[in-house]
């Protein structure tokens, strides 16, 4: 293949919270590159996921879920990086579920950028009770808006991927790769070690987890194949520490023994990994706080 035809391009992965859109970067990278959990808002950051294959070289840029209540600028800062995304890339696969279609898809259409093609990708049709509903649906949603094309999969299944990455590919502009075949994401270790973290808070925590709890990489060193890495999971009240911590601290040493487990799998090597918990009072509502936390 010469290199004039391979296509190279970035695709904003964009929907309202969990419809699965770090699932299917996941799967479509190939490597866990994006948290997830069955909380809304676990993705705040963009996220870029990388994959090359022999003809194409895609980079998904995974998004958090689009806020229609702006609480606070956590949430403000998060819509602006959806809204930046949709500016900066080639193609925009716009995820939804199976069988739901409301205010907030319709609300996403008047950001969707109309110099680029968007795909409509149906996630969790394996979900979906009535498949014989299916049809008619995509029949439905594909007259709210001139969508390039409509593919139905399961993000956690594996089906219909195979069918995206060949469409996508044809819409992504030819250029030779920006990226090294074997990168997955251009996010440092550093990073991912913060997120990998958080994910781990938003599994076992589940309904008692606090909205205003982030993690915060204080040091990170590499000592050959090992990597020391000290965390603090930041709360925004005294009170939310003892729910982290746990009683007698068995849940902190839960969370900081997955997270750990994940980040030898992801790093390929041994990681020691050091947390506590402190207080930041109000950082999810302070541009100035969320800025030295690593929110842009």
């Amino acid at each position: 293949m010469s290199e004039t035809s391979f296509r190279c391009g970035t695709l904003a992965v964009i929907g309202r919270p969990n419809v699965g859109k770090s699932t299917l970067t996941n799967r479509l990278v190939g490597a866990k590159v994006s948290i997830t959990s069955k909380k809304a808002q676990t993705t705040r950051h963009r996220i870029h996921g990388i994959l090359t294959t022999d003809a194409c070289q895609y980079i998904f840029v995974d998004t958090p879920g689009f806020q229609t209540a702006h609480r606070n600028a956590l949430n403000r800062i998060m819509n602006r990086s959806v809204t930046q995304a949709l500016a900066d890339v080639d193609v925009v696969l716009f995820v939804i579920e199976a069988g739901r279609w409301g205010p907030g898809e319709k609300e996403i259409l008047r950001l969707l950028p109309s110099d680029r093609k968007v795909l409509l990708v149906i996630n969790k049709i394996d979900r979906l009770a009535d498949k014989s509903r299916l049809l008619p649906f995509i029949d439905s949603v594909s007259r709210e808006y001139d969508f390039a094309e409509i593919i139905p999969l399961s993000a956690e299944k594996g089906h219909g991927t195979a069918e995206l990455l060949a469409t996508a590919g044809k819409y992504l502009p030819e250029s030779p790769p920006f990226f090294d075949a074997d990168d997955i994401t251009d996010r440092s270790e550093r990073f991912l070690a913060a997120e990998l973290l958080r994910e781990k808070l938003f599994r076992n925590l589940g309904e008692e987890l606090p909205y205003g709890l982030t993690v915060e990489i204080e040091k990170f060193e590499e000592e050959g194949a090992l990597r020391r890495i000290y965390a603090a999971i930041v709360v925004d009240r005294e009170g939310y520490k003892a729910i982290v911590i746990g009683k007698g601290g068995e849940r902190l040493k839960r969370i900081s023994s997955d997270a750990r487990a994940d980040m030898e799998r992801l790093f390929g090597g041994k990681v020691w990994l050091e947390t506590w918990v402190k207080v930041k009072g109000g950082w999810a509502d302070d541009e100035r706080a969320l800025k030295s936390l690593g929110y842009e």
